[in-house]
């Protein structure tokens, strides 16, 4: 069984319009939700054996927010250009060549995108508010069967839930 994770950003600030997208930050409602949904997952013990973040600031800051409270080591968060800005199908393609070693892994990223990739995995309109957690099961060995075969189990849990 192979769970993916795809985990919007949290919300971020608008309040420095002279900052390029990708260094936008966390506002204080994000700073707030990111740990929280970090404890549902960890109460539930989710363990992810790899987490992957686009380099935008918000994304690398709710990724380093949710492992603080999963157990899971900063330093270890891969940072993934793909993930920012990206199409499904690019998305899908990260997936794709993951290591089979890993069972549990996490994606930090951004919407439309993250949206549209949960609602192609579920074959259901799917809307990720900010610092929503979709999770996908799927009855596989191998992660580059994700997107060709329906997944086994989803769940949505957003922060307002």
């Amino acid at each position: 069984m192979k769970t993916l994770f795809l985990v919007r950003h949290a919300k971020a600030s608008h309040d420095n319009s002279s900052l390029v997208d990708r260094e936008r930050p966390l506002n204080e409602r994000g700073l707030h939700d990111a740990p929280e949904m970090g404890k549902r997952l960890a109460k539930r013990h989710v363990r992810p054996d790899l987490m992957v973040s686009s380099p935008a600031r918000r994304a690398l800051t709710t990724a380093r927010l949710v492992a603080s409270q999963v157990g899971y080591d900063l330093e270890d968060i891969v940072v993934e250009d793909r993930l920012y800005a990206a199409h499904v199908d690019e998305l899908l393609a990260v997936i794709r060549k993951l290591d089979n070693k890993l069972d549990h892994v996490m994606l930090f990223g951004h919407n439309p995108e993250f949206s549209h990739l949960a609602g192609r995995l579920s074959g259901e309109s799917i809307d990720m508010p900010t610092c929503a957690v979709a999770e996908f099961g799927f009855d596989t060995p191998s992660w580059s069967d994700v997107g060709a075969v329906e997944p086994a189990r989803t769940a949505l849990d957003k922060p307002k839930k």
